[in-house]
């Protein structure tokens, strides 16, 4: 029987049995607007959230991000709460990514001043803020720690993660709140359709028929502390960072800046090239992305022939959430010894490097450390290494 995507556990299932359940046609309600003739009818695949399981949040601004974010952190209440008594509320913050910032309430408000000539009387512009996921929680919580919001496009999340573990190095938090959340709005699927970049199917990475990205919503939040409050044995071995900064939305062709990232990341965790089990790919699905990515990962892993699969085709690209949500696969791939699917028509690019893309769950040898990537428009990489203990 096929699961909707609702929980760590279904969230799993679904990303090593190939299940797409999650992935559905969604028309754009902007495209319903006669002036947007060449949009009008237009349907997307968009990886989406289920209404029924999303709550009123009772925020004075209550919007779909906010009842994602909740869900998701209810799910992570008794560590959370495990946190506050350890640490105290002074001690602990927040470092969350998105791309999103207040969309929902926005389109609502301009459409109104479009058709009635104003804005609603209760639109208030401090709901667009882009720290307001942030506030968000830590008001949840009542925290007084630090409270910060990262917006690095599709590393978002990913650059919140290393914010946080800089922060608790630092001394100047002992735990920290951190992952990312974000919503496919109509700007977001409208914005990159007009970049020609959404596949009329479901993505298809790294194949020659690959034609664009599938976009997705969605969280993914962690709980990073100075020392173990819930006797979990897996940590944040590695980071890191490049900024190559080469174009608005494409990234270096050869793959450097990617590359600089994953190199980074294992000279920061002190790991070499044969430490890595598994490898969480960005593979988005588009010609430029997968064909840069995986020239970066043949230039450091070569013969290696490290398992490697990207989780977007069950998913959805969830943009700001990506980089969180995909070291979550990655956790829970050593947690639960499985390797998330590589779902594709597999027809290799001849074009590319060929890589060892996961076609069975069963891992050949015990998953004890996994990298993830995320490479971002403007040049932002990321990569992330965790590890068992």
């Amino acid at each position: 029987m096929q699961k909707e995507t609702r929980s760590p556990s279904d969230f799993f299932y679904s990303i090593t049995t190939k299940n797409q359940k999650g992935i559905k046609k969604t028309k754009c309600s902007l495209c319903n607007n006669s002036d947007i003739s060449d949009n009008a009818n237009k349907e997307f695949f968009v990886g989406k959230i289920d209404d029924d399981i999303l709550k009123p949040t009772n925020d004075k601004f209550e919007m779909r991000i906010l009842q994602i974010l909740d869900y998701t952190l209810n799910q992570l209440e008794k560590t959370i709460q495990l946190a506050i008594s350890k640490y105290g509320k002074s001690r602990i913050g927040v470092c969350l990514g998105s791309c999103d910032n207040g969309s929902e309430l926005s389109l609502k408000a301009h459409k109104s001043f479009f058709t009635e000539g104003s804005f609603p009387s209760d639109y208030n512009i401090k709901a667009q803020s882009a720290d307001y996921i942030s506030t968000y929680v830590s008001k949840k919580y009542n925290l007084e720690g630090i409270s910060l919001s990262f917006s690095t496009a599709c590393s978002s999340s990913g650059s919140a993660i290393i914010k946080a573990s800089e922060l608790i190095k630092a001394g100047v938090c002992d735990a920290v709140i951190a992952g990312g959340v974000d919503i496919a709005s109509d700007t977001v699927l409208l914005g990159f359709n007009s970049l020609e970049a959404i596949s009329s199917k479901i993505s298809n990475p790294f194949s020659k028929n690959r034609d664009g990205i599938t976009l997705g919503e969605g969280a993914s939040i962690f709980v990073l502390s100075k020392d173990d409050i819930d006797s979990t044995s897996i940590i944040l071995a590695g980071c890191g960072e490049s900024s190559d900064a080469s174009h608005m939305t494409a990234p270096l062709a050869d793959g450097s800046g990617a590359k600089q990232a994953m190199q980074n990341a294992l000279n920061n965790s002190s790991l070499s090239i044969n430490d890595i089990d598994y490898i969480n790919l960005h593979g988005t699905g588009t010609h430029l992305n997968d064909s840069m990515e995986s020239k970066a990962v043949y230039n450091i892993f070569g013969a290696v022939n490290v398992p490697v699969s990207t989780i977007k085709p069950i998913t959805g690209h969830t943009l700001g959430a990506a980089a969180s949500l995909e070291l979550a696969a990655c956790f829970l791939a050593i947690k639960n010894q499985k390797l998330p699917v590589q779902v594709w028509d597999k027809e290799f690019d001849n074009e590319l490097p060929k890589l060892n893309f996961v076609d069975t769950p069963l891992p050949t040898k015990k998953i004890k450390c996994c990298m993830s990537n995320n490479f971002a428009f403007g040049g932002c990489n990321i990569s992330l290494i965790i590890k068992e203990l």
